[in-house]
């Protein structure tokens, strides 16, 4: 039992004991032997120290949960600071048009780690679905090629905390989880843990590194902050005190142009309950704006949870450091999906709008990507998969929808991707937000709802990046609007996505 940052840390992480046969396979025994034999020789102490090396690369990934692709001050924001977050785009590679597939946690989840569509994976909402064989997760598909693998912190799938197949370690919860003394499971034992969870989290992701090992690793940390309840360590509650959050662009849209479901979602709720007693409730053709709140508290509050995860990111490159595996580690930083933040005057996510949908994405891999620089390619959460076996020297499985990006970080020829495709489907407990598919390029966005009768929605993204104006019936874009109607089908075809039927009933967070 010890004090950390003020809390109170109980069942510190403790060391797992594996048998031989799970930790060394023949060929790594035999030079076990060797080594041993060299060390004998010299009068040296019989410990081999984990190696990786350039074709199999140590591979740490973070991810964070609802964060914005800006909420970083690498990304210029007006003033959050995240100094750690910040280091690893000093020295590696910021995607700046990094996008997810499905803009809903679970979902998210699953695209990043098999490095399929959702419905492929079949993980279409954010409680009850898991995906299964024969999609194999890429730690999994590490783990059978040598390396040792670990999850640390959220899965968010099937509501269990059990360990899942793939991974040396596990520790986890069950769903969202609590910030504040959580229940955990590590390797099949739950026990109650006391901290916040941030911090519980890399406390136990930094033990699991000083581990000694003899086999490259791929550890996946997946954060619940930033997710609301935003809920900030206690050391973080006046951060940003005097801070005057400005309003967004998006902020006054009357939803004028916009389909009429957003307005209902307005006035009558989108919640089933209120969504369904308030059926009667006349929808305007459009809402005038409202009063902006610079120094909303709720916002505010995000943005401090955020300080404890950049903290995390410090400890987990300290760690590495002090090891001597910094620079044969491949280190990754994502959100698993975006968040809005009055934009449209919204909160969550779910819709197509660029605040939802968009992420941040930075990459440390030296000495591929060993100069700060910027990629303004097109990528998307499941090319992450495919990446990292690319990385590793480990053939992605034929299932796998996602492209290596690994020559971005090489800075080679890298043929960009034009377009990809945007999916969300209707949850029984939310079912003011309809199911939804879209088609996004360089320039234009197109979203149709194939479930309702509503208008669609198209976006000249070039002259309108806040998504104001609604072009989908101007007569003057009605070819435009054809040809992403084509974009739209050739990608479900391309991805053998069937008309999306609604998903199966999930239960609120």
């Amino acid at each position: 039992m010890k004090r950390r940052n003020g809390w109170l840390l109980l069942n510190p992480c403790p060391r797992k004991e594996t048998t031989v046969a799970e930790r060394i396979t023949r060929r790594e025994a035999l030079g076990r032997m060797a080594a041993a034999g060299f060390g004998l020789a010299l009068g040296m102490p019989l410990r081999v120290p984990a190696r990786a090396s350039r074709s199999r690369p140590n591979i740490v990934v973070i991810l964070a949960d609802d964060l914005r692709w800006d909420a970083m001050s690498c990304a210029g924001h007006p003033f959050v600071r995240t100094p750690s977050i910040d280091r690893i785009a000093a020295e590696g590679v910021r995607f700046t048009n990094a996008f997810v597939t499905t803009s809903l946690c679970a979902p998210s989840r699953a695209c990043f780690l098999t490095g399929t569509y959702a419905h492929t994976n079949g993980v279409r909402t954010n409680e009850g679905m898991e995906f299964g064989p024969p999609l194999r997760h890429f730690p999994e598909i590490l783990r059978g090629a040598g390396y040792e693998t670990a999850f640390i912190g959220k899965w968010h799938m099937a509501p269990t905390a059990q360990p899942r197949p793939g991974f040396d370690y596990w520790l986890s919860f069950k769903g969202q989880g609590v910030y504040v003394n959580p229940l955990l499971n590590e390797d099949g034992r739950d026990f109650q843990a006391q901290g916040y969870m941030t911090d519980l989290l890399t406390e136990y992701a930094v033990n699991w590194l000083r581990r000694d090992r003899a086999r490259p690793f791929c550890l996946y940390l997946a954060h619940k902050a930033v997710h609301g309840p935003f809920t900030p360590a206690p050391r973080h509650a006046d951060l940003y005190q005097d801070v005057a959050m400005e309003k967004p662009a998006s902020y006054d849209d009357d939803f004028a142009d916009k389909p009429a479901w957003i307005r209902a979602c307005m006035v009558r709720g989108a919640q089933a309950k209120e969504w369904l007693a308030n059926q009667d409730r006349p929808v305007p053709p459009a809402i005038a704006p409202t009063e902006w709140n610079p120094h909303e508290e709720g916002r505010l509050n995000y943005y401090r949870a955020l300080a404890a995860v950049d903290e995390s990111v410090g400890r987990v490159l300290a760690t590495l450091q002090q090891l001597g595996v910094l620079n044969s580690t491949v280190i990754v930083f994502a959100g698993d999906n975006g968040f809005f933040h009055g934009e449209h005057r919204r909160g969550d996510k779910r819709l197509m709008y660029e605040e939802a949908i968009r992420i941040p994405l930075l990459v440390r891999c030296p000495p591929l990507a060993a100069r700060k620089r910027t990629a303004d390619e097109m990528v998307l959460n499941i090319d992450l998969a495919p990446t990292l076996l690319d990385l590793a020297g480990v053939p992605a499985p034929a299932d796998m929808q996602g492209r290596s990006f690994r020559a971005l970080l090489e800075g080679g020829r890298y043929k960009p991707r034009e377009s990809f495709l945007y999916e969300y489907w209707k949850e029984e407990w939310l079912p003011g937000i309809p199911t939804m598919v879209g088609v996004r390029t360089r320039r234009w966005k197109y979203v149709t709802y194939p479930e309702i009768e509503d208008i669609d929605e198209l976006y000249d993204l070039q002259r309108d990046p806040h998504e104001m104006r609604n072009l989908a019936l101007d007569p003057a874009h009605a070819r435009q609007r054809e040809a992403m109607r084509r974009e739209l089908a050739r990608l479900e075809r391309a991805t053998r996505a069937s008309p999306p039927p609604s998903a199966s009933p999930s239960t609120p967070p």
